[in-house]
């Protein structure tokens, strides 16, 4: 599919943060989350002739994708952002990470990500590696499924939802579709908010375990450390409470001086980011792509030398 099937959150303002820094259009930058390249194109586009930009994606339609980019400026990595810290220290002049899961990997019935679509359970983001979420839950039993339902779903009924999937592969067989999960919850989940399918918190909870995301992006943000240099700016968008979480609690922990309370005399070690900018899509944008409503930026620079 194109990247015209997908509509980039956030565009203008996140390629303007990264590039905000004291590099400018001179320095090299990472595009950790390729997608379907709406920010690595306009990326490029700001860019001088001694300009770089390193994209990464795990999703082989991604890397299909990079492809059409005929700009010598320009390299794709097929693995995931937690490998951002195999670049070379203090390299990068700016790390950008959209989080979300691109459209055309949405509306993919064949891969599994979406509620609305029939299609095999597989939600794997490099489908060329690991097991599919139907495979998993083939053998999983009741507390580690809502042990990730509750986790990474923040779902109330996760114990109700995990038992009704291991009952239902008892009677007739592991579910293998996204039609049976969604039907599945649908029918244990009671009461849900206004306009949310019932199965979309167990979706999230599937996807992201099945993906390790967060663990990925724990490693990539700690690797951002290492790659920028002084001035160098990282941008994160989110989409989710548990990512923004994580990007906050990590841009805050390194916004400070920290010292070594067994050696109070001892300097600290300095500051290694500032908090830069918090960034919502306007009300236009979430009129035009209501896919962004959710979305929320974070923009930090680094501070000093990597160790």
């Amino acid at each position: 599919m194109s990247a015209l099937n997908h509509t980039t959150v956030l565009l203008n303002e996140a390629v303007e943060a990264v590039v905000g820094g004291v590099w400018g259009a001179d320095g090299t930058y990472v595009d950790a989350t390729f997608g379907r390249g709406g920010h690595s194109r306009l990326l490029l586009s700001k860019l001088s002739p001694q300009g770089r930009l390193i994209a990464f994606d795990k999703d082989l339609e991604a890397i299909a994708a990079a492809q059409s980019i005929g700009d010598a400026r320009f390299s794709i990595r097929h693995e995931g952002f937690a490998n951002l810290g195999a670049l070379p220290a203090s390299s990068v002049a700016g790390v950008l990470m959209d989080l979300g899961v691109s459209s055309p990997q949405i509306d993919s019935p064949e891969r599994g990500f979406s509620f609305r679509f029939d299609g095999p359970l597989d939600m794997r983001m490099d489908t060329t590696r690991g097991h599919s979420v139907a495979e998993w839950l083939a053998d999983a039993g009741v507390d580690q499924i809502a042990e990730v339902i509750r986790d990474y779903g923040e779902e109330r009924f996760a114990v109700p939802i995990a038992k009704a999937i291991v009952a239902r592969r008892q009677e007739r067989g592991p579910i293998s579709t996204t039609t049976d999960l969604a039907g599945l919850v649908a029918g244990t989940v009671k009461t849900r908010e206004q306009g949310q399918n019932p199965a979309t918190r167990t979706f999230q909870a599937f996807r992201i375990f099945i993906n390790a995301e967060l663990a990925e992006l724990e490693q990539a943000l700690e690797a951002s450390l290492q790659v920028l240099q002084p001035g160098g700016r990282l941008v994160v968008i989110s989409f989710h409470s548990l990512e923004d979480r994580i990007v906050k609690q990590f841009i805050a922990k390194h916004s400070k001086d920290v010292y070594d309370r067994r050696a109070p005399f001892a300097a600290p070690v300095p500051m290694r980011l500032k908090a830069v900018d918090r960034i919502r899509p306007s009300s236009a944008e979430v009129a035009g792509n209501p896919r962004s409503r959710s979305a929320i930026m974070r923009v930090a620079e680094r501070t000093e030398v990597a160790a």
